[in-house]
Parts: structure tokens; C-alpha cells; sequence
């Protein structure tokens, strides 16, 4: 099986879905012979032409509109922003256009072939307008699926599976894990269910929830954790909309403590939706109260990205406070 980091298994994702299905097209800022600021969509153009990968003008609205119309007319566009902090100028065709568009139509018509590929995050050193999650401000909105890989493997099966989905998918891309995630990853054709968290860890003391890049901060924090005897469970959700509820709560059933972490700010992040839900499945079995260890309430910072970013002690400080409440 051979290795790859995060950008060779989107890449190959891409190569795939195009080679399948004529009707794939991939555009956005500088993936045509670029191959994007990352390098991501590198030779499909050369690979299948200009009129299948190219690059459009820097106007985000534009390239999820022009995306809009052609999933609406039966193409499987897969639109490139090029940070997910430019995905802003696109939010109102986004939740406006792209969610609404099968349930105001009745379902005479759909953009259900749309695929977002976004890169979030921080760790780059990228600053406030290079490092943001905005993962929360989508899964507010009924009518798309949002999902987010933590490495090469799941990146694979889950941008096909997100290409192949019969709804519209924003797929956020862990930045900082581009290269730094090397893995081993299937060359032939597979699919990851969306929806369907990942357990990569069992254990009996406590719950850690998380997802993308954030996951291997919490696997970290685990090891110091079971230094000290503490057994835990890690939960990778996979996909933000929909999650996967069934399984958290029957991993806090069983352990009746939950952390839950990720990279964007506390207030009205998804930890929030997580912890409330959990809440009311599983109030009789909690053995204290959930905590989130997220990113700060700020614009995030250049040269204090260290002291925002919640990294593996200040989830292995929630971790024992958890447990010895």
C-alpha cells in the first residue's frame, strides 16, 4: 500500500473522481497549472484538460455562484477556496443559494453534485486572516453536509464520498496537516460513510471529542493522561453536519465525562452544539461537567498563535479536572 501525505491522497481523490465521471470539474483561484497555493489539484489539468481544471477570478461569490449553476444543470463541480477565511464573500450563496436550492424548488431542481474544498485552520503561522475554523457558521445551515478529514486516508475516502454525495458538501481541509500527515492510503477507488464518527481509542474514565487536525493534539494529551492511569476514549466525528450523536453518547453512558476541543473560539463554536446535546442524553450519567478547550473569543493571533491554540496540556488539564471533580 503506498504512503501519502494529505495533499497526494486529495490529489488522487481528485484523479479518481475525474477519470469515473466526465461531468467532475474542478476549479478555483490558481488550480490550473499551479495546482493551487498548495499544490492540491497538481496536473489535472495537463491530465484532462482546460476546460475540466481551471482557474477562475479571484471573486469567491463568483466561483460558488458559477458553482451553484453548474450542479444545477447537472455537472459535479468541485470548487476550490483557497483559504477557508476567503470563504466569506461566498456565505450568502452558500447558505442562501447552495443549502436552499432543492428545498425551495420542491425538488425539481438541486445543486446536490457541489463540492467545497476549503483549507482551515491554524499552526502556519498565517495570522488571523490565514488560521480561522469556520466550521460552526455552516453547520447552522440545514441543506448542506460539512465534513473534515485528520488525515491522508480519511482524505481520500471522504472526498470521494463527499463528490459522490447526493447533497452539496463543504469539505475543510486541516492545513497544517497537508504534509505533516503521512499515512498509508488504498490506490484503488474507496468511499468513508459521512456521518459516521471514527473511535480510535477505547477507554473507560473519560470521553475526548474532536475532529481534523485537532485530533492529533488530543491524541497527545491522551498519552499524558494514561501515564496517570487514565483510561480514555477518543472520538474522531469525521463529518460536523451530520454528526454523529449516537455514538458520543454511548461512549459517555459509559464513561460519564466528556472533553470536547477544537481550534475555533469557545462562543458558538460546535463543542457548544455537542455539549448541549450530550447534556440531554446523558445528564443521569455525568460524573461532572462537559468542558470544551477550544481557541480564544479574539481574532487570531500571529505572534501569539501558541497561547490561543488549544494544544495537548490545556486538554490534559481538562482531562484531570474532569475526572477529579
Amino acid at each position: 500500500m503506498p504512503t501519502m501525505n494529505m495533499l497526494q491522497a486529495i490529489n488522487n481523490a481528485l484523479d479518481i473522481a475525474m477519470a469515473e465521471d466526465e461531468k467532475v470539474i474542478c476549479f478555483g483561484e490558481d488550480v490550473g497549472i499551479f495546482g493551487g497555493v498548495f499544490r492540491a489539484t497538481s496536473h489535472l489539468q495537463e491530465k484532462y484538460g482546460k476546460a475540466r481544471c481551471f482557474n477562475t477570478p479571484l471573486v469567491e461569490q463568483g466561483i460558488i455562484g458559477f458553482a451553484n449553476g453548474l450542479a444545477a444543470q447537472g455537472s459535479v463541480p468541485v470548487a476550490e477556496i483557497q483559504f477557508a477565511d476567503y470563504i466569506f464573500p461566498a456565505f450568502d450563496q452558500i447558505v442562501n443559494e447552495t443549502a436552499k436550492y432543492r428545498y425551495r424548488s420542491g425538488d425539481l431542481f438541486n445543486v446536490g453534485g457541489l463540492t467545497i474544498r476549503t483549507p482551515y485552520g491554524g499552526g502556519i503561522s498565517g495570522g488571523l486572516y490565514h488560521s480561522q475554523s469556520p466550521e460552526a457558521y455552516f453547520t447552522h445551515t440545514p441543506g448542506i453536509k460539512v465534513v473534515v478529514p485528520r488525515n491522508p486516508y480519511q482524505a481520500k475516502g471522504l472526498l470521494l464520498a463527499s463528490i459522490r454525495d447526493p447533497d452539496p458538501v463543504l469539505f475543510l481541509e486541516p492545513k497544517r496537516l497537508y504534509r505533516a500527515s503521512v499515512g498509508e492510503v488504498p490506490e484503488e477507488d474507496y468511499q468513508l460513510q459521512i456521518g459516521e464518527a471514527d473511535i480510535i481509542k477505547e477507554g473507560s474514565d473519560i470521553t475526548l471529542v474532536g475532529w481534523g487536525a485537532q485530533m492529533e493534539v488530543i491524541e497527545k494529551a491522551v498519552e499524558l493522561a494514561e501515564a496517570q492511569g487514565i483510561a480514555c476514549e477518543v472520538i474522531d466525528l469525521r463529518s460536523l453536519l451530520p454528526w454523529d450523536a449516537d455514538t458520543v453518547a454511548e461512549s459517555v453512558l459509559k464513561t460519564g465525562r466528556l472533553v470536547v476541543s477544537h481550534e475555533a473560539p469557545l462562543t458558538g463554536g460546535f463543542a457548544g452544539e455537542i455539549a448541549a446535546t450530550i447534556q440531554e442524553r446523558c445528564f443521569l450519567y455525568l460524573e461532572s461537567p462537559i468542558k470544551r478547550v477550544t481557541g480564544l473569543d479574539t481574532p487570531f493571533p500571529l505572534v501569539l498563535e501558541k497561547e490561543y491554540f488549544p494544544d495537548h496540556l490545556k486538554i490534559f488539564e481538562a482531562i484531570r479536572e474532569s475526572v477529579n471533580f
